[in-house]
């Protein structure tokens, strides 16, 4: 007699040889830049076994010089088998994070002191990038990461160090799921208040520089959509946020050898760019000095936890104020770097890049302009000095004032152009020359 093959089993077969043709062609998958050669089942958890199927699958997606794990939800309920579509299916993820509970190894619990209402259905955000969140009402907002990284991820961590000083520039979490990842505890979700009155910095900043397009005559501090009021709060928020992560997880002071490793990082990348993007070539003498000079900033360079990947899209304006989200890091980093301790100058550097790209993003592929130029030129000028003003303002004296720092300050923008310089080149060629001109004015401007 042949033994009866479960719903489950039949649907993870049938997923698994579907995959390597399907993974590519998902918009947070991270692997785009090379071939899927075979993925294998790691784990597998049966959320509901009835009709319709539910499924958590944790796989090895496996490419040239690369295995990396991804976690899906899948069903047999619609044709390409992603249960995250299904509102019906996600809002099972929910009840058992309300009901704190355990379903063979994937652990649900919502944080102390926190009740959750149940019965709510689950609607994906069409708008993520490198994950899949899920927004339950008007209420919360449940994050899936895709590629599972061992431990807990960063996120979740800051997110809960924040919380219990107080911060109030960060959503409130408010539960996890955790899987399990080579035999130890792995972040596979995190909930969170959902904030439906936020607008994200990035359409907020674009917004202000169409309407400073539309008005020839204007300068950037009298067009109505003036944003500089509010790139000064943002400012004054983010250094509120490295105060509260300093008072929770506490600051260090880098040694010589850290500096070092730093500016032999800068270096690397700029040498692995510059081969394989000959634009960058002409700039290289100047970067690879405004990088040496790093090592010349004066005083001690505190160091700590911090966001590690911040810009405009990861900021959220609400009528309370601004909030930053996503503390992950750079998605595409190693887990040991996104968990380091750093400068807090990287998110602001990081932050400054914004300006620019928000400044210029009309002018892409539009024939050379050259008043437009000059115009986003100014936008972006008054929007970083009102950012680094308000950051000032709040900083915390380990942080201190940037501009204190400029040799520092300058090598960690520079650093991330390089950064978006390769990005680019990979991916929007046609943007090539945000990075690029920036590059030009800043080396520029620092040989003056």
């Amino acid at each position: 007699m042949n033994p009866v093959t479960e719903p489950h089993d039949l649907l993870v077969d049938k997923v698994m040889t579907e995959l390597p043709a399907w993974l590519p062609a998902q918009r947070w998958f991270g692997g785009k830049d090379r071939p899927v050669t075979a993925v294998r089942p790691l784990r597998t958890c049966v959320l509901s076994a009835g009709e319709p199927v539910l499924v958590h699958l944790v796989v090895e997606v496996q490419q040239p010089d690369r295995r990396e794990p991804y976690q899906l939800l899948v069903t047999d309920l619609v044709e390409n088998y992603d249960a995250t579509t299904e509102p019906e299916l996600t809002g099972r993820l929910l009840d058992l994070i309300a009901a704190d509970t355990e379903v063979d190894g994937l652990v649900f619990a919502h944080e102390p002191d926190v009740e959750l209402q149940s019965g709510l259905r689950g609607r994906p955000i069409t708008s993520e990038q490198s994950n899949t969140s899920l927004v339950f009402g008007s209420q919360y907002i449940l994050k899936l990461f895709r590629k599972l990284t061992h431990g807990e991820n960063p996120d979740l961590v800051l997110h809960r160090a924040l919380h219990l000083v107080g911060c109030e520039h960060i959503a409130r979490p408010l539960g996890s799921i955790t899987g399990t990842l080579d035999g130890q505890p792995t972040t596979v979700g995190m909930l969170q208040q959902f904030l439906p009155d936020a607008v994200d910095g990035w359409a907020m900043a674009t917004t202000s520089v169409r309407d400073l397009m539309a008005e020839g005559d204007l300068h950037a501090d009298e067009v109505g959509g003036d944003f500089a009021g509010e790139a000064q709060r943002l400012g004054q928020a983010v250094a509120t946020v490295h105060g509260d992560l300093e008072r929770a997880l506490g600051t260090e002071h880098a040694d010589d050898e850290d500096i070092e490793r730093t500016v032999r990082a800068m270096v690397t990348r700029l040498d692995t760019v510059a081969e394989a993007v000959p634009e960058l070539l002409p700039y290289v003498p100047a970067l690879r000095g405004a990088f040496e000079q790093a090592r010349d900033t004066p005083g001690a360079i505190a160091i700590q936890h911090i966001h590690g990947d911040l810009h405009l899209g990861q900021v959220l304006r609400t009528v309370q104020g601004w909030l930053l989200i996503d503390f992950e890091g750079e998605p595409g980093a190693p887990i040991a770097e996104r968990t380091s301790l750093r400068s807090p100058l990287r998110d602001v550097a990081g932050m400054l890049r914004s300006f620019d790209y928000a400044a210029h993003q009309l002018l892409v592929g539009r024939p050379e302009d050259h008043q437009l130029a000059v115009r986003a030129l100014e936008w972006s000028r008054r929007n970083r000095a009102a950012f680094t003003e308000g950051y000032a303002e709040a900083a915390a004296s380990s942080v201190g004032d940037p501009r204190g720092r400029g040799h520092l300050l300058r090598a960690f923008e520079l650093d991330k152009a390089v950064y978006e310089v390769a990005y680019e080149y990979a991916n929007r060629p046609e943007w090539l020359t945000v990075p690029l001109s920036s590059i030009a004015r800043i080396t520029g401007e620092g040989a003056r």
